[in-house]
Protein backbone atom coordinates (compact mmCIF):
# COMPACT_ATOMS: atom_id res chain seq x y z
CA UNK A 1 0.00 0.00 0.00
CA UNK A 2 0.85 3.65 -0.75
CA UNK A 3 2.60 5.14 2.19
CA UNK A 4 0.18 7.38 4.17
CA UNK A 5 0.23 10.76 3.39
CA UNK A 6 -3.27 11.68 5.44
CA UNK A 7 -3.95 14.61 7.48
CA UNK A 8 -5.53 12.75 10.46
CA UNK A 9 -3.50 10.08 11.74
CA UNK A 10 -6.70 8.09 13.22
CA UNK A 11 -6.67 7.22 9.55
CA UNK A 12 -4.07 4.91 8.13
CA UNK A 13 -5.89 2.67 6.71
CA UNK A 14 -9.82 2.37 5.01
CA UNK A 15 -10.47 -0.16 7.93
CA UNK A 16 -10.18 3.07 10.20
CA UNK A 17 -12.83 4.84 8.34
CA UNK A 18 -15.52 2.07 8.40
CA UNK A 19 -18.32 2.41 10.74
CA UNK A 20 -18.51 -0.76 12.78
CA UNK A 21 -21.91 -2.23 13.99
CA UNK A 22 -21.77 -1.20 17.28
CA UNK A 23 -21.33 2.72 15.97
CA UNK A 24 -24.10 1.79 13.47
CA UNK A 25 -26.74 0.60 15.79
CA UNK A 26 -26.11 3.50 19.10
CA UNK A 27 -26.36 6.17 16.36
CA UNK A 28 -29.99 4.27 15.35
CA UNK A 29 -30.86 4.27 19.18
CA UNK A 30 -29.73 7.95 19.36
CA UNK A 31 -32.31 8.69 16.36
CA UNK A 32 -34.81 6.89 17.59
CA UNK A 33 -34.54 9.16 21.16
CA UNK A 34 -34.43 12.04 19.30
CA UNK A 35 -37.88 11.20 17.27
CA UNK A 36 -39.19 10.27 20.96
CA UNK A 37 -38.07 14.09 22.18
CA UNK A 38 -39.40 15.99 19.24
CA UNK A 39 -42.60 13.54 19.22
CA UNK A 40 -43.14 15.02 22.98
CA UNK A 41 -44.94 18.45 21.63
CA UNK A 42 -47.35 16.16 19.63
CA UNK A 43 -48.85 13.81 22.12
CA UNK A 44 -49.18 16.84 24.55
CA UNK A 45 -51.16 18.56 22.37
CA UNK A 46 -53.36 15.22 21.69
CA UNK A 47 -53.70 15.05 26.01
CA UNK A 48 -55.06 18.46 25.96
CA UNK A 49 -57.56 17.94 23.23
CA UNK A 50 -58.40 14.50 24.63
CA UNK A 51 -59.27 16.57 28.19
CA UNK A 52 -61.34 19.13 26.15
CA UNK A 53 -63.29 16.88 24.18
CA UNK A 54 -64.12 14.62 27.33
CA UNK A 55 -66.72 17.55 27.70
CA UNK A 56 -69.19 16.59 25.51
CA UNK A 57 -71.44 13.41 25.68
CA UNK A 58 -72.06 12.69 21.53
CA UNK A 59 -69.46 13.10 18.33
CA UNK A 60 -71.79 16.20 16.70
CA UNK A 61 -71.52 18.14 20.15
CA UNK A 62 -67.96 18.59 19.19
CA UNK A 63 -68.69 21.68 16.82
CA UNK A 64 -70.60 23.56 19.28
CA UNK A 65 -66.60 24.06 21.32
CA UNK A 66 -64.99 26.42 19.82
CA UNK A 67 -61.77 25.48 21.51
CA UNK A 68 -61.57 22.23 19.35
CA UNK A 69 -61.97 23.37 16.15
CA UNK A 70 -58.07 23.72 15.20
CA UNK A 71 -57.80 20.26 16.91
CA UNK A 72 -60.74 18.57 14.75
CA UNK A 73 -59.52 19.92 11.28
CA UNK A 74 -56.18 18.27 12.16
CA UNK A 75 -58.33 15.04 13.17
CA UNK A 76 -60.03 15.21 10.00
CA UNK A 77 -56.54 14.60 8.22
CA UNK A 78 -56.84 18.82 7.15
CA UNK A 79 -52.56 19.68 6.91
CA UNK A 80 -51.70 23.41 8.12
CA UNK A 81 -50.85 24.12 4.57
CA UNK A 82 -53.98 23.21 3.02
CA UNK A 83 -56.31 24.88 5.60
CA UNK A 84 -55.11 28.61 3.11
CA UNK A 85 -57.23 27.53 0.23
CA UNK A 86 -60.46 26.43 2.54
CA UNK A 87 -63.07 28.52 3.38
CA UNK A 88 -64.55 28.48 7.38
CA UNK A 89 -67.83 26.36 5.09
CA UNK A 90 -64.70 23.89 3.75
CA UNK A 91 -63.30 23.37 7.17
CA UNK A 92 -66.94 22.87 8.77
CA UNK A 93 -67.52 20.15 5.94
CA UNK A 94 -64.40 18.54 6.58
CA UNK A 95 -64.94 18.33 10.45
CA UNK A 96 -68.69 16.96 9.80
CA UNK A 97 -67.15 14.22 7.49
CA UNK A 98 -64.62 13.12 10.08
CA UNK A 99 -67.33 13.20 13.12
CA UNK A 100 -70.08 11.34 10.66
CA UNK A 101 -67.69 9.25 8.94
CA UNK A 102 -65.85 8.04 11.90
CA UNK A 103 -66.16 9.35 15.04
CA UNK A 104 -70.33 8.20 15.35
CA UNK A 105 -69.18 4.53 14.27
CA UNK A 106 -66.88 4.10 17.00
CA UNK A 107 -69.64 4.60 19.43
CA UNK A 108 -68.64 5.27 22.60
CA UNK A 109 -65.31 5.25 22.00
CA UNK A 110 -65.58 8.40 19.80
CA UNK A 111 -62.89 10.26 21.78
CA UNK A 112 -60.17 7.80 21.16
CA UNK A 113 -61.18 7.40 17.87
CA UNK A 114 -60.77 11.81 17.94
CA UNK A 115 -56.92 11.28 19.15
CA UNK A 116 -56.14 8.20 17.09
CA UNK A 117 -56.94 10.54 13.52
CA UNK A 118 -55.11 13.40 15.44
CA UNK A 119 -52.53 11.96 15.79
CA UNK A 120 -52.09 10.18 12.67
CA UNK A 121 -52.21 13.21 11.03
CA UNK A 122 -49.43 14.81 13.14
CA UNK A 123 -47.61 11.54 12.35
CA UNK A 124 -47.13 13.05 8.76
CA UNK A 125 -45.73 16.12 10.19
CA UNK A 126 -43.23 13.93 12.20
CA UNK A 127 -41.98 12.43 9.60
CA UNK A 128 -40.91 15.34 7.97
CA UNK A 129 -39.12 16.44 10.58
CA UNK A 130 -37.84 13.07 10.96
CA UNK A 131 -36.33 13.15 7.46
CA UNK A 132 -34.33 15.85 8.40
CA UNK A 133 -33.23 14.44 11.20
CA UNK A 134 -30.17 12.56 10.63
CA UNK A 135 -28.42 15.54 8.88
CA UNK A 136 -29.34 17.75 11.99
CA UNK A 137 -27.90 15.37 14.83
CA UNK A 138 -24.68 15.46 12.40
CA UNK A 139 -24.16 18.49 12.24
CA UNK A 140 -24.83 19.21 15.91
CA UNK A 141 -22.25 16.22 16.85
CA UNK A 142 -19.97 18.55 14.62
CA UNK A 143 -20.28 21.79 16.17
CA UNK A 144 -19.88 19.95 19.59
CA UNK A 145 -16.85 18.77 19.12
CA UNK A 146 -15.74 22.14 17.08
CA UNK A 147 -17.01 24.31 19.90
CA UNK A 148 -15.21 21.72 22.48
CA UNK A 149 -11.69 22.08 20.51
CA UNK A 150 -12.30 25.83 20.79
CA UNK A 151 -12.52 25.70 24.59
CA UNK A 152 -9.88 23.22 25.08
CA UNK A 153 -7.30 25.10 23.09
CA UNK A 154 -8.64 28.65 24.67
CA UNK A 155 -9.36 30.31 21.64
CA UNK A 156 -12.65 32.52 21.68
CA UNK A 157 -15.18 32.33 19.47
CA UNK A 158 -18.59 34.12 18.20
CA UNK A 159 -21.56 32.65 16.86
CA UNK A 160 -24.69 33.76 14.33
CA UNK A 161 -27.53 32.35 15.68
CA UNK A 162 -29.75 30.81 13.23
CA UNK A 163 -33.46 32.19 14.21
CA UNK A 164 -32.44 35.58 14.81
CA UNK A 165 -29.27 36.28 12.40
CA UNK A 166 -27.89 37.84 15.86
CA UNK A 167 -23.98 37.14 16.37
CA UNK A 168 -23.30 36.15 20.29
CA UNK A 169 -19.98 36.11 22.20
CA UNK A 170 -18.44 33.22 23.37
CA UNK A 171 -20.53 32.79 26.55
CA UNK A 172 -19.61 30.52 29.93
CA UNK A 173 -22.62 28.61 29.01
CA UNK A 174 -22.95 26.90 25.63
CA UNK A 175 -25.52 24.55 26.75
CA UNK A 176 -27.39 23.27 23.52
CA UNK A 177 -25.51 25.95 21.47
CA UNK A 178 -25.15 23.87 18.57
CA UNK A 179 -28.34 23.07 18.18
CA UNK A 180 -28.69 27.13 17.09
CA UNK A 181 -25.68 27.71 15.28
CA UNK A 182 -25.46 29.23 11.77
CA UNK A 183 -22.31 30.66 11.63
CA UNK A 184 -18.83 30.63 14.03
CA UNK A 185 -15.90 33.13 13.80
CA UNK A 186 -12.47 32.62 15.25
CA UNK A 187 -8.79 33.88 15.14
CA UNK A 188 -6.06 31.74 15.61
CA UNK A 189 -3.33 32.36 12.50
CA UNK A 190 -6.34 34.72 10.71
CA UNK A 191 -9.72 35.64 10.84
CA UNK A 192 -11.84 33.04 10.10
CA UNK A 193 -15.72 32.94 9.25
CA UNK A 194 -17.39 29.02 8.98
CA UNK A 195 -21.13 28.98 7.44
CA UNK A 196 -23.44 25.87 7.31
CA UNK A 197 -25.77 25.14 4.51
CA UNK A 198 -25.03 27.85 2.25
CA UNK A 199 -25.49 28.39 -1.59
CA UNK A 200 -22.19 29.06 -2.61
CA UNK A 201 -22.80 31.60 -5.91
CA UNK A 202 -19.54 30.25 -7.88
CA UNK A 203 -20.69 26.90 -7.29
CA UNK A 204 -24.62 27.69 -7.52
CA UNK A 205 -24.94 24.63 -5.53
CA UNK A 206 -25.67 24.57 -1.42
CA UNK A 207 -22.86 23.70 0.05
CA UNK A 208 -22.60 21.94 3.69
CA UNK A 209 -19.64 23.24 5.41
CA UNK A 210 -17.79 26.56 4.18
CA UNK A 211 -14.79 28.36 6.03
CA UNK A 212 -13.19 31.30 4.50
CA UNK A 213 -11.16 34.04 5.53
CA UNK A 214 -13.35 37.07 6.92
CA UNK A 215 -15.03 38.46 9.73
CA UNK A 216 -18.98 38.72 11.05
CA UNK A 217 -19.07 42.21 9.23
CA UNK A 218 -18.50 40.61 5.82
CA UNK A 219 -21.38 38.30 6.23
CA UNK A 220 -23.73 41.21 3.97
CA UNK A 221 -26.79 41.09 2.51
CA UNK A 222 -26.78 40.78 -1.42
CA UNK A 223 -23.83 40.58 -3.81
CA UNK A 224 -21.69 42.80 -0.86
CA UNK A 225 -21.40 39.44 1.08
CA UNK A 226 -18.15 37.56 1.42
CA UNK A 227 -19.62 34.57 0.19
CA UNK A 228 -19.66 36.28 -3.71
CA UNK A 229 -15.86 36.44 -3.31
CA UNK A 230 -14.17 32.87 -4.08
CA UNK A 231 -10.83 34.19 -3.37
CA UNK A 232 -11.97 34.18 0.37
CA UNK A 233 -12.84 30.28 0.57
CA UNK A 234 -10.43 28.29 2.35
CA UNK A 235 -11.75 25.27 2.24
CA UNK A 236 -15.01 23.67 1.66
CA UNK A 237 -16.64 20.06 2.92
CA UNK A 238 -19.55 17.78 3.05
CA UNK A 239 -21.38 16.77 6.19
CA UNK A 240 -23.76 13.26 5.92
CA UNK A 241 -25.28 12.41 9.13
CA UNK A 242 -27.07 9.58 8.07
CA UNK A 243 -25.99 6.35 9.84
CA UNK A 244 -28.19 3.37 7.74
CA UNK A 245 -25.77 1.52 6.14
CA UNK A 246 -27.98 1.27 2.88
CA UNK A 247 -27.64 4.59 2.36
CA UNK A 248 -23.96 5.22 2.98
CA UNK A 249 -22.73 4.32 -0.50
CA UNK A 250 -26.00 6.97 -1.88
CA UNK A 251 -24.63 9.43 0.80
CA UNK A 252 -20.99 9.18 -0.61
CA UNK A 253 -21.92 9.59 -4.07
CA UNK A 254 -23.80 13.14 -3.53
CA UNK A 255 -21.33 14.32 -1.45
CA UNK A 256 -18.47 13.12 -3.95
CA UNK A 257 -20.33 14.90 -6.96
CA UNK A 258 -20.47 17.95 -4.74
CA UNK A 259 -16.44 18.62 -3.55
CA UNK A 260 -16.00 17.49 -7.49
CA UNK A 261 -18.34 20.86 -8.32
CA UNK A 262 -16.73 22.58 -5.80
CA UNK A 263 -13.24 21.88 -7.28
CA UNK A 264 -14.42 22.55 -10.86
CA UNK A 265 -15.67 25.67 -9.86
CA UNK A 266 -12.80 27.06 -8.16
CA UNK A 267 -10.34 25.62 -10.67
CA UNK A 268 -11.87 27.54 -13.27
CA UNK A 269 -10.24 30.89 -11.13
CA UNK A 270 -7.21 29.50 -10.49
CA UNK A 271 -8.24 28.31 -7.08
CA UNK A 272 -7.61 25.65 -5.28
CA UNK A 273 -9.60 25.12 -1.52
CA UNK A 274 -9.00 22.28 0.70
CA UNK A 275 -11.73 19.74 0.28
CA UNK A 276 -13.20 17.56 3.19
CA UNK A 277 -15.64 15.15 4.05
CA UNK A 278 -17.65 13.69 7.42
CA UNK A 279 -19.87 11.04 7.11
CA UNK A 280 -21.38 8.92 9.97
CA UNK A 281 -21.99 5.73 7.37
CA UNK A 282 -19.12 4.79 5.85
CA UNK A 283 -19.00 1.58 4.45
CA UNK A 284 -15.86 -0.53 3.39
CA UNK A 285 -15.62 -0.01 -0.71
CA UNK A 286 -16.21 3.86 0.21
CA UNK A 287 -14.20 4.06 2.66
CA UNK A 288 -11.59 2.63 0.15
CA UNK A 289 -12.19 5.16 -2.31
CA UNK A 290 -12.13 8.03 0.64
CA UNK A 291 -8.62 6.77 1.64
CA UNK A 292 -7.35 6.83 -1.67
CA UNK A 293 -8.22 10.52 -1.91
CA UNK A 294 -6.79 11.30 0.96
CA UNK A 295 -3.66 9.66 0.26
CA UNK A 296 -3.54 11.68 -3.46
CA UNK A 297 -4.44 14.66 -1.70
CA UNK A 298 -7.57 14.88 -3.74
CA UNK A 299 -8.97 15.27 -0.49
CA UNK A 300 -7.71 17.48 2.06
CA UNK A 301 -9.36 15.47 5.33
CA UNK A 302 -12.18 13.24 6.10
CA UNK A 303 -13.19 11.49 9.48
CA UNK A 304 -15.83 9.18 10.32
CA UNK A 305 -18.43 11.12 12.84
CA UNK A 306 -19.17 8.72 14.97
CA UNK A 307 -15.15 8.04 15.50
CA UNK A 308 -14.60 10.81 18.28
CA UNK A 309 -10.75 11.02 18.51
CA UNK A 310 -11.16 11.63 14.12
CA UNK A 311 -13.58 14.12 14.91
CA UNK A 312 -11.63 16.04 17.14
CA UNK A 313 -8.52 15.42 14.74
CA UNK A 314 -10.41 17.10 11.81
CA UNK A 315 -11.76 19.90 14.19
CA UNK A 316 -8.53 20.67 14.94
CA UNK A 317 -7.64 20.71 11.37
CA UNK A 318 -10.26 22.94 10.36
CA UNK A 319 -9.52 25.64 13.33
CA UNK A 320 -5.69 25.63 12.06
CA UNK A 321 -6.62 25.88 8.11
Amino acid sequence: MAKNITTNPHITSPDDLVTSREETRAGFIAMALEKNYIAVPYIEEAKALKALAMQVKKPKDLLKVNDLRVGLLTASGLSDKSLNYLSEEDKTLGIIGLIENFLEPAGESFIDELIYRYLLTKGDALGGKARNLAGALGERKFLRSLISVLNITGINYSWRDNNTNAWFEKSNDDTDIEKRIKALYWKRKADRLLILNTNIPLVDKNVDISILQGQPSDLKNGKQSIIHQPEKYIALGELKGGIDPAGADEHWKTANSAINRVRTSFGKKKLNPQTFFIGAAIENAMAIEIFKQLQGGILGNAANLTHDQQLTKICAWVLNL
